[in-house]
């Protein structure tokens, strides 16, 4: 079985036995072991919250909270009030008792913040303090609650640029940069897209309740030979668009999108 898999099932979600998936997989299996903090690079769609896992999974108990949260796309209110949670009536809108925030939920497993260069600068020093003092403010308290996490953070910026605009704090920086893991992008293991293929068709015809589907050699080969900008995400749409459209049991070129 080429999907790599350990006996504490950690990592089975990577799909692939290329050498650069094989390489990724057994450097963050390595850093798993440590509760250091982790910086994923890579580009959109490569599975980085799937790694993030992987990791938590190679060094927790099952019962360990694993916390995601999107560092991108919110309002600074309301990154702020999910990260860091809120007392009660401290702003219009705050939920009655207060908020737990995710930093707090993130207590005794694993803190995963994704697109962490798009988090504000002005809340950068606020949560570089949490990492330094292992506890927490809640917007509108001023009590201190303790919290001991382990941090995995994610992104397909680049962090330094950042720093040199003045978008980045570069304390901040050496702080979760600690240790970090390149996630190589899809083009670059095109080994592994017959794997996908069969994991996706199998995963998406079950989903949809579809009779198995074949697929010729020459998608195979012209998916291999496709760029892939947004990675894995993409991949999997294209599957399953060919899935839904075919209209039969065997997919051929006339298929792709």
């Amino acid at each position: 079985e080429p999907v790599a898999a350990s006996s504490d099932g950690s990592f089975e979600r990577v799909i692939g036995h290329s050498v650069a998936i094989q390489q990724t997989i057994s450097r963050a299996r390595q850093l798993g072991k440590s509760r250091v903090p982790v910086l994923l690079l890579g580009e959109t769609g490569v599975g980085k919250e799937v790694f993030a896992r992987g990791i938590h999974e190679a060094n927790a108990d099952k019962s360990d909270p694993f916390v995601a949260l999107n560092c991108g796309g919110l309002s600074r209110e309301l990154l702020s009030s999910e990260l860091f949670g809120h007392a009660e009536g401290s702003f219009t809108g705050a939920k009655r008792g207060g908020m737990i925030g995710k930093i707090e939920a993130a207590d005794g497993g694993t803190l995963f913040l994704d697109e962490i260069g798009e988090m504000p600068i002005d809340l950068q020093p606020h949560f570089l303090r949490v990492l330094e003092e292992s506890e927490v403010y809640r917007l509108g308290e001023n009590k201190a609650r303790k919290v001991s996490f382990r941090l995995i953070a994610a992104t397909h910026r680049d962090l330094r640029s950042q720093i040199s605009d003045g978008r980045f704090r570069m304390d901040l920086f050496y702080r979760i940069a600690v240790t970090s893991i390149n996630i190589p992008p899809l083009r670059d293991r095109a080994d592994d897209i017959p794997l996908l293929v069969d994991h996706y068709l199998r995963l998406l015809s079950r989903q949809h309740g579809l009779d198995s589907v074949q697929v010729t050699p020459g998608v195979i080969e012209l998916l291999q030979h496709y760029a892939w900008p947004s990675n894995v995400r993409e991949f999997r749409n294209v599957i399953e668009n060919m899935l839904l459209t075919a209209g039969n049991t065997l997919i051929t070129e006339a298929d792709l999108p």
